[in-house]
């Protein structure tokens, strides 16, 4: 062992009390030579003992202690089941509308309006049924999701049924369900391009945030490009890349979103024709790209047709556009497609309805599974495949690939292929451009109309010729006296004014669709009766432009 160094101070017995309890045989070499040459001029004015001559000031810091927090004592057993859960017999209206008023959330709005939802019970086809038995046409497929109606396919039911039986649950990082690679498969096949990969979140909120994410990881970049119109779900980041008024709920918290103007901006145009619109949006976006450094930008998300923001149909040449800037510059192109994929505007995939365009990634949910169970999809390009062969993907949840949902999918899908819901969308999309054109024409409440498939949407205005309202604000009277009158008129509809959607299930008829309009029509002239009491003037209209199935067609109003 070394010899001890000689014991000159006080400090120099503590330094060797702690290397004998370390079991250390080094020499911390200047330590003991602070010792053996005396304290520094620093230690003279701070040490352990204080300052020379000066025990209480500079001494070893003395913290100050804290009293232990009075402890809340709650009750916090389990609490006893009510015995009406295990007795067969109905509840009572008056007991489901309690309960929910006791216990039940909204999303995104307060929840006191709980109490007045209507009680749904049943549906069939595309008809939704009440407690009090009220028959509703769905008009908007709830929230553009209910695609396949509700008389569920017994394919369907069965293929839920045999998983359920067989393989109920599998986490996907410990083993592969077959019922997963089967879909990835069909999707792979089915897919335009070579888009080959696929995850499978829950919904399509969580889609987006993958997507987010997996895009930011491949390019090594942050910034996503999004338009101010459109809304990409209820993640913190999906929420971020949204433009509309709910961003507001956590825009704080999100960082690298820049947003961008829709080619069909709110308070302003890019010119009297598509190819201006066209072309003077992409020269903005553009500029946009170079004044923010093409390489800090991993993406352009957008949605092929922006739903919630009012069915935007881009210009021709917008989306060509958008693709051969992202490829000009290295930036990748995602396509929302959560509302619109899955045969809702006539293709299988909106993206197909813009010649060339196949996006890096895709993400979809609500049609994949008619919204029977809950389940999404993010697909991309073999490149970025290839690439998360090697490099985590970065994202993932409990119930990511799902076997149940999964197997509701896939026949889901295979449902769709053999029964040509596509086809049955195209044939009915001039019945809705027709009616939607007899809506512009009748009332001058209605500003325009847009369509594509099944998927329309009406702007209405006021006397004044303005939006009834802001996106998002307080409802007028006039406003809650039409949504009365669509009740009254037997539609249901997830109505957010100015915005009318109209988007029923895939599988309506053209009789159901043509009766959904007379409902429609009867509940607008409400809404006309009510401005024309205010004395409602003409409001101003697009120059007619010829005539289509014995009716004049107005210009879109970009």
């Amino acid at each position: 062992d070394l010899p001890l160094p000689k014991c000159t101070s006080l400090h120099g017995l503590y330094v060797l009390s702690m290397r004998a309890a370390q079991g250390s045989r080094s020499v911390i070499t200047c330590a003991w030579n602070s010792v053996r040459r005396g304290k520094s001029s620093w230690a003279k004015l701070s040490s352990t003992r204080g300052a020379d001559g000066f025990p209480f000031v500079n001494a070893r810091y003395i913290p100050d202690s804290f009293s232990p927090p009075p402890r809340r004592i709650e009750e916090n057993s389990l609490g006893a089941a009510s015995p009406r859960h295990w007795e067969e017999n109905a509840w009572s209206e008056a007991e489901i509308r309690t309960a929910a008023e006791e216990h039940v959330l909204l999303s995104w709005t307060n929840s006191a309006p709980v109490k007045d939802l209507p009680i749904i019970e049943r549906g069939e086809g595309v008809y939704l049924y009440d407690s009090e038995g009220n028959r509703y046409l769905d008009w908007t497929s709830q929230a553009v999701c209910a695609n396949l109606g509700y008389t569920v396919p017994e394919s369907v039911k069965s293929a839920v049924a045999t998983q359920l039986d067989s393989l109920p649950y599998m986490y996907g990082g410990l083993g592969l369900a077959p019922i997963r690679a089967k879909l990835a498969k069909l999707l792979g096949e089915i897919t335009p391009g070579d888009i080959n990969g696929f995850l499978f979140p829950c919904g399509g909120g969580e889609a987006n945030e993958a997507a987010i994410r997996m895009a930011r990881l491949y390019t090594g970049r942050n910034k996503v490009f999004t338009q101010y119109r459109s809304y990409h779900g209820g993640t913190t980041s999906s929420l971020g890349a949204t433009g509309d008024f709910r961003r507001k709920f956590t825009e704080s918290t999100t960082n690298g979103f820049v947003k961008f103007f829709n080619p069909q901006p709110l308070g302003f145009s890019f010119g009297s024709s598509d190819e201006s619109a066209a072309e003077r949006a992409m020269a903005m976006l553009e500029d946009q790209i170079l004044a923010e450094g093409p390489e800090s930008i991993a993406a352009v998300l957008l949605e092929s047709v922006v739903g919630a923001g009012g069915v935007l149909v881009p210009p021709d040449g917008y989306m060509e556009g958008v693709r051969a800037l992202c490829d000009k510059y290295g930036i990748l192109m995602i396509c929302d497609e959560v509302m619109v994929g899955f045969g809702r505007t006539g293709k299988f995939f909106a993206f197909q309805h813009f010649e060339g365009v196949v996006p890096d990634i895709i993400t979809s949910a609500k049609g994949l599974t008619g919204s029977y169970l809950p389940l999404a999809l993010v697909g991309v390009r073999q490149k970025i495949k290839d690439f998360f062969m090697k490099n985590p993907v970065g994202w993932g949840a409990t119930y990511h690939a799902h076997p149940v949902a999964l197997a509701c999918a896939y026949e889901t899908v295979k449902h769709m292929l053999r029964e040509d819901i596509v086809g049955n969308v195209q044939k009915l999309e001039p019945v809705m451009l027709d009616e939607l054109q007899n809506l512009v024409v009748k009332f001058n409440c209605v500003k325009q109309a847009r369509a594509v498939g099944l998927f329309g949407c009406l702007d209405l205005v006021n006397p004044s010729g303005h939006l009834v309202q802001r996106l998002g604000a307080p409802l007028p009277p006039e406003i809650l006296r039409l949504k009365g009158a669509m009740r009254e008129n037997g539609l249901f509809a997830l109505f957010r004014p100015p915005l009318l959607h109209c988007s029923p299930p895939l599988v309506i008829t053209e009789a159901e669709l043509r009766d959904g309009f007379a409902r429609l029509t009867r509940s607008l002239q409400v809404l006309e009766d009510e401005y024309a009491s205010q004395g409602l003037p003409e409001t101003s209209r697009a120059p007619l432009m010829g005539m289509a199935n014995g009716h004049a067609t107005s210009a879109r109003t970009l």
